[in-house]
């Protein structure tokens, strides 16, 4: 399949011939970068090359964002407490229970913060030899992220989070005394929250696999049954606290995002075959 201008799908010259970059020349100024694009092939070195900046580039967004939020996480920290276990004091077992605490807050809030971040490198690091048409959508996706990261986080805080503290409060007061370490609780508090925040970015990671042709609805619809049992496996593994309405509150929300990007791959597959066309 060819586009117009003699070009094939990759930019390459066509097979009757050389080069037809004429038509493309006296159009318009915008359309310069596409036809001056040469799809290159990398050693595998450049390739460790481009890794490691991509990598280089996150670490230092979670590390740069992590430093800012150090200070405010005492004041964070000492919030989220109050917010799902109201009357429980916390206790410090060591001396640098806090500091460390504190630290891997910082450090989990950067990996919020910086999620567009993250999956714009992953991003450019995946798809360098895709037209740069495609390379672009990629501002697309970065908006959604943020919204669904902030979704993820008010679904964990507001109905999931409540629920299970309270739950595991009251097993443990009728057998023992709640007496529970500040980082012990708070780590349970941030893992939660940063699950619900990877897994609200379920839409986003589909709709870019079905993007660039790696999935497709039919294949999701397929493999749906095997999806959800795959999904209430991955909550036993990771619910914190073994609890099986922890494991329910991460499966299902997985399913129902699994289930809704299923349709909208379907509503935005339309647009991209009109584009392919076009």
């Amino acid at each position: 399949m060819q586009n117009e201008g003699g070009l094939t799908d990759f930019g390459g010259p066509t097979e009757g011939g050389g080069h037809d970059f004429e038509p493309e020349m006296r159009g318009a100024q915008s359309a310069a970068p596409l036809n001056q694009w040469d799809q290159k092939e990398m050693t595998f070195t450049e390739h460790l090359r481009e890794l490691r900046k991509r990598l280089m580039i996150c670490l230092g967004t979670i590390f740069a964002l992590a430093f800012l939020l150090f200070y405010p996480s005492q004041y964070i920290i000492f919030w989220l407490s109050q917010q799902y276990f109201p009357g429980i004091k916390l206790n410090a077992f060591g001396p640098a229970d806090v500091i460390m605490l504190e630290l891997k807050f910082s450090v989990y809030a950067g990996i919020v913060l910086g999620l567009p971040v993250l999956l714009y490198q992953l991003w450019m690091f995946v798809v360098p030899a895709f037209h740069p048409k495609t390379r672009r959508l990629v501002f697309a996706y970065v908006a959604p992220s943020i919204l669904l990261a902030a979704l993820g986080l008010a679904f964990a805080h507001f109905l999931v989070l409540p629920r299970v503290a309270h739950a595991l409060v009251a097993q443990t007061s009728k057998i023992a005394t709640a007496t529970f370490g500040i980082a012990q609780t708070l780590n349970f508090v941030l893992i939660l929250l940063l699950l619900f925040v990877l897994i609200f970015q379920t839409p986003v990671i589909m709709i870019v696999l079905a993007r660039i042709g790696l999935v497709s609805p039919a294949f999701l619809k397929r493999y749906r049954r095997h999806a959800l049992f795959g999904f209430f496996v991955f909550g036993g593994i990771v619910a914190p606290d073994g609890n099986p309405l922890t494991m329910a509150l991460l499966a299902l929300p997985m399913y129902v995002l699994f289930e809704v990007s299923i349709w909208i791959i379907v509503l935005l597959e339309k647009s991209w075959k009109r584009e392919a066309v076009a």
